[in-house]
């Protein structure tokens, strides 16, 4: 049997009027966990990112994604860290925009399904760039 892991994850301050719920094996790594959030957003993955495990950026507590030294990695899997139901943790992403997803450890449950991350509910909707402007880009 694996683990399931349901995970309700909004952009900080946005919980009721954005979000999605995220269904995930635990055999999946953190990469991947990433992957699922950033495409259910429909944001653009091109920016390093960090899991925030006591809830502070660039903390001593968080898998990072291009890591130095001993630094923890996003490739370890998700059943590895220990969450735990009702646990929160965060997804900062991009450091220079500073996107900050509060992650919420529903449920954990058994099954003997083999899953693709899978988005089961979702409310609203957030633009990765509202203030850019494609004109901005058009070079002369």
């Amino acid at each position: 049997m694996k683990k399931k892991y349901t995970l309700k994850v909004y952009p900080s301050r946005m919980g009721r009027e954005v979000y999605r719920v995220i269904e995930i094996l635990g055999e999946h790594s953190l990469d991947d966990l990433c992957g699922a959030i950033l495409s259910s957003f429909d944001f653009i993955d091109e920016h390093l990112y960090e899991f925030c495990m006591d809830n502070r950026m660039y903390s001593d507590c968080s898998y990072q994604s291009d890591p130095e030294d001993d630094e923890p990695s996003t490739s370890e899997r998700i059943d590895n860290i220990g969450l735990e139901i009702k646990q929160k943790f965060f997804l900062h992403y991009d450091f220079g925009d500073d996107w900050m997803f509060t992650i919420v450890v529903q449920n954990i449950t058994e099954t003997a399904k083999k899953m693709a991350p899978t988005v089961i509910k979702r409310k609203g909707f957030i633009e990765q760039y509202p203030d850019w402007d494609e004109e901005e880009d058009d070079y002369e």
